[in-house]
């Protein structure tokens, strides 16, 4: 793989930048497409993009940088490196409390876009492990399987080396995530359920693949990496959402606390 796809002129462009585009792009068009189709205010959710990809790139990295404390402290010139370094999980946390400052200042359900945006939150996820995919980041451990993947012009994972394909992996599973969630939005009782699932099938599937991962720049808390400790705390949380979202009777689907679908007068995905 290789992450420099083209050049024109000075222009260069890079399969990671590209990959994070397409997905933020299909994010952005699938939550508008689903937000008309659910009755909510579809015309806000531009602007409720930009909050949530401005609160993530900020959560991102400011995650990343917890994590290199110790090197930051022998070499200050890390915090100088504003295009490399970001951690999903602080990407995650950093976009939804982008989205609920947003929602509390245009007055809207925060559970409801929290459910709305999930789904594509998933979806960004896939095309940006393609992303990795092509610059070699996030690489997995040494492998003898046949199952694996190959860098030669990598400035991430070791070339020349058979890796376990960790990058094409979690995409194909963001993929199914982004499927699944879709069809539980159909199915859901109450409204904050399917942001809910996001955080236990995500958590679940990141704690898992974490032991496969092979680089080191990721920090670690005891035996688990940052992304592991992260997610066990998440898994829990998304559970508690799911059931507490479940036994509230002014969060049930077609309540008359849903205002915004009633006024509408629009039908429900």
């Amino acid at each position: 793989m290789r992450n420099e796809l083209f050049t024109i002129g000075p222009f260069t462009v890079y399969g990671y930048g590209l990959m994070i585009a397409i997905g933020a792009f299909a994010a952005y068009l699938v939550s508008e497409f689903r937000a008309k189709r659910l009755g909510l205010k579809h015309e806000l959710i531009f602007a409720l993009f930009w909050w949530c990809l401005g609160g993530g790139i900020l959560g991102a990295k400011l995650l990343y940088l917890l994590t290199q404390l110790k090197e930051i402290a022998a070499d200050p010139s890390i915090l100088l490196n504003v295009s490399e370094g970001f951690v999903v999980y602080g990407g995650i946390i950093g976009g939804i409390l982008g989205g609920f400052v947003f929602c509390r200042i245009k007055k809207l359900e925060f559970l409801k876009y929290f459910d709305l945006v999930m789904p594509s939150i998933a979806l960004a996820q896939a095309f940006g492990r393609v992303g990795c995919t092509f610059a070699g980041c996030c690489y997995g451990n040494d492998t003898d399987s046949f199952f694996h993947i190959i860098f030669h012009e990598s400035k991430f994972a070791p070339n020349e080396v058979a890796l376990i394909p960790t990058q094409p992996l979690s995409s194909g599973l963001n993929f199914l995530h982004f499927a699944v969630l879709v069809f539980l939005s159909r199915r859901v009782k109450a409204d904050g359920q399917i942001a809910g699932f996001y955080l236990i099938f995500y958590s679940a599937g990141r704690f898992i693949l974490e032991f496969f991962r092979g680089d080191l720049v990721r920090g670690h808390i005891g035996a688990l990496s940052t992304s592991q400790f992260i997610a066990i705390f998440l898994f829990l949380f998304g559970i508690a959402l799911v059931i507490f979202c479940g036994k509230n009777p002014k969060l049930q689907k077609g309540s008359l606390s849903d205002n915004e679908n009633k006024d509408s007068g629009e039908d429900s995905e």
